[in-house]
């Protein structure tokens, strides 16, 4: 079985990054960081996660990231599931983040998108049903 363990994400800032993620996972905490050279470029990492999985940033991003309306290549979203949507709604929106998107309307699943502080757009998910054949139905 395969699992995806971290996410390595290029930002402008760790700490404005780490204010919205710390809101949307409260129970994650720094797991390490250091300052590195990429290519000529200093750079400071950290990780922030549990002993399982992480996101992993670094600093001094420049430019902008895709436009999500747009075509062009690069990260459309990633997803995360939680067991208590509505819960991690209210902290993000009373850390100051607006949602982005309510979601699709399902008697399955709900969710909601976020866009975080680097313009990366986070979707988060509860299942109402440990069904697979139910929690994977696209059309309704």
């Amino acid at each position: 079985m395969l699992h995806l363990e971290h996410l390595n994400l290029v930002v402008k800032d760790i700490e404005t990054t780490l204010h919205f993620y710390k809101a949307a996972f409260p129970h994650w905490q720094v797991r390490g960081e250091g300052d590195s050279d990429w290519y000529g470029h200093p750079r400071h990492w950290l990780h922030f996660g549990d002993d399982y999985q992480y996101l992993t940033f670094n600093d001094q991003g420049e430019g902008q990231n895709r436009d999500l309306k747009g075509h062009d290549l690069g990260l459309a979203h990633f997803a995360y599931v939680t067991d208590d949507i509505d819960s991690l709604t209210a902290r993000l929106v009373n850390a100051g983040y607006k949602i982005s998107s309510a979601g699709a309307v399902s008697p399955y699943r709900k969710n909601v998108y976020f866009i975080d502080p680097n313009d990366f757009e986070v979707e988060f998910v509860q299942y109402l049903t440990d069904e697979p054949k139910l929690r994977n139905i696209y059309e309704e």
